[in-house]
């Protein structure tokens, strides 16, 4: 079970809410922030949610632009420091001020930038990167481009299944019920009937202005000035058939900035979802060693 709370937050253009579910008591001594994938939703993490919420009070926002939350007025604004400006916001208003943190792809770029940056207004506790490192693979990037901004509309639940299973192959063998449940949180009613993604598509204006910028290519993206400075115990998980994350970065991080643990995962791309017990027992041991 979890409660939707609204959590004010501006950019340039104007206000806007950001919508966070919530898992277990906010009584709870300590908090874990799950942050999901660039056109993923917060419901991604309910099975690793409801394993934690016996412990720690959960927050996974839907990133502006994503499921529940709302749609900015300018897409030029819908980036990484606009996001992490809006988890600031989340922080502060709950009035949590330590934290752990588990970023898939997206969501972790968004952690190492808190992290890297640090502020008084907020501690990490611990770090879980999900896929994503120092640097973020060019090709990858041109990979999402092609169907980053698509906005189709699906007749039925099955095709909208279907192209779920095909855009997301890099999460690994999964059941069909599982395929089910990563279809379901990121399609909504479309009002004329049928289905849509559950995002805004102009989410891509930023990236495909920087590809354009690029010669119509991605460029790497190079976060290790931002890794470096990471003092915070960190967790790196890495699908072995990554395209984002290589193992020749993987293993750099494991020997720069805080060094992070590295797990990786077989028969895996981008990204593990973190849906089967072996993965979510993973982030849980870590998590669970650093809550002192």
């Amino acid at each position: 079970m979890n409660d939707l709370i609204a959590i004010d937050c501006r950019s340039p253009a104007g206000p806007h809410r950001m919508a966070v579910r919530s898992w277990g008591s906010p009584s709870a001594s300590q908090t874990v922030v799950c942050v999901h994938g660039l056109t993923r939703v917060s419901l991604d993490f309910t099975p690793l949610a409801e394993r934690l919420a016996d412990r720690y009070w959960v927050l996974a926002p839907d990133v502006v632009g994503r499921g529940e939350s709302d749609r900015l007025a300018d897409p030029t604004h819908y980036h990484i420091g606009q996001y992490a400006q809006d988890l600031l916001a989340m922080a502060q208003q709950l009035q949590r001020d330590r934290l752990h943190w588990v970023g898939t792809s997206m969501g972790g770029l968004i952690g190492m930038l808190l992290a890297g940056t640090p502020t008084p207004a907020l501690e990490f506790q611990s770090l879980v990167l999900n896929d994503v490192g120092a640097v973020v693979s060019g090709p990858a990037l041109d990979r999402i481009g092609q169907y980053l901004g698509a906005n189709p509309h699906f007749q039925t639940f099955d095709q909208a299944q279907a192209l779920v299973e095909k855009i997301f192959a890099g999460f690994g063998r999964h059941t069909p019920e599982q395929w089910a449940f990563l279809t379901r949180v990121v399609v909504r009613d479309d009002p004329a009937g049928g289905w849509r993604f559950h995002y805004d598509p102009a989410i891509a204006v930023p990236f495909q202005k920087a590809i354009e910028a690029n010669a119509g290519h991605a460029a790497d993206l190079d976060l290790w000035p931002v890794y470096d400075q990471i003092r915070v115990p960190t967790l790196l998980l890495r699908g072995a058939l990554s395209d984002l994350l290589t193992a020749e970065v993987a293993q750099s991080m494991t020997l720069r900035g805080p060094r992070a643990q590295l797990a990786t995962l077989p028969d895996v791309g981008h990204a593990p979802s973190l849906l089967s017990a072996d993965q979510i027992d993973l982030v849980q041991d870590f998590i669970v060693r650093q809550s002192h």
